[in-house]
């Protein structure tokens, strides 16, 4: 018994020191697994730190970079440009908004557009009128209107049959009319009166166009009724169409102009002067 006593002590002795052997030797193998795992992550960490960056696209320099600019901005501009004149040219035709052209000295004037609609067997179909005012801005004007199913070919048929239809009008010094008038068709009515040098184009509408195109550069102008542009067109025209100048009028008389315009106290030469003035 005191043999297995004195072992027992030795033994659970011996068995501690391999514990403690056993325990170093786990943290040293842990302490050298740490330093390994490390540098494994940061083996593998490294090259995506130290990769090259991905190639990128080098913008071009000198002159070859200013031409791609410019094409860029042109054709931005030129998108919006065709997109923006379609829309606002469309809107404003439709609206009545006034053109002017001038071609072979002919100036043409879009007075009113608007949309039309024709009943037909299979529905409605749809199109556009259009009202223009022509003129050569020395004495001769014109109006007309067309129908079609585009908004152009509207305008140049009323524009063809403006130029079938012009009237000589007699100005007086090239600038005004010779004296007042009125004219009227429908519920429109209009008063015109010369005016002198300096005035202006005192009109609004429809009837600014005509004299613009007629070539007047002072008148006053007042529109009473109704304000459809076709009869204030028609009531300017009819106006118009009765002025008279005094060589016409003494050519129908029988008359010399000086005879028309000599008034009283007024010498040969002072009339035959004034004749002079206002003849055509």
């Amino acid at each position: 018994m005191m043999a297995d006593e004195k072992k027992t002590p030795e033994a659970e002795a011996a068995k501690t020191d391999e514990v403690k052997v056993e325990a170093a030797a786990v943290e040293e193998a842990k302490v050298e697994a740490t330093p390994e795992a490390e540098k494994a992550a940061e083996t593998v960490e490294t090259p995506k730190a130290d990769a090259p960056p991905e190639p990128t696209a080098q913008a071009p320099s000198g002159s070859d970079a200013a031409p791609r600019e410019r094409q860029g901005r042109g054709g931005r501009d030129n998108n919006r440009g065709g997109g923006g004149g379609r829309g606002r040219g469309g809107r404003d035709n439709r609206r009545g908004g006034r053109r002017e052209e001038e071609d072979d000295g002919i100036i043409e004037k879009l007075v009113h557009i608007n949309r039309v609609s024709k009943t037909v067997k299979g529905g409605k179909r749809f199109g556009f009128a259009a009202l223009v005012v022509v003129g050569d801005g020395q004495g001769r004007v014109g109006f007309g209107h067309g129908k079609a199913r585009e908004v152009p070919e509207a305008i140049t048929k009323a524009t063809a049959a403006a130029k079938k239809k012009m009237i000589r009008v007699a100005l007086k010094e090239g600038r005004t009319l010779h004296h007042d008038g009125n004219g009227r068709f429908g519920a429109g009515k209009v008063t015109v009166r010369s005016a002198p040098a300096g005035t202006g184009i005192i009109a609004g509408g429809p009837m600014r166009a005509v004299f613009e195109s007629l070539g007047v550069a002072d008148v006053v102008t007042k529109s009473v009724g109704t304000s459809n542009p076709y009869n204030m067109i028609r009531a300017t025209f009819d106006a118009l169409a009765n002025q008279t100048s005094p060589k016409s009028v003494a050519q129908r008389r029988g008359k010399k102009v000086a005879d028309l315009l000599g008034r009283g106290g007024a010498s040969e030469a002072e009339a035959e002067a004034d004749a002079a003035a206002v003849a055509e």
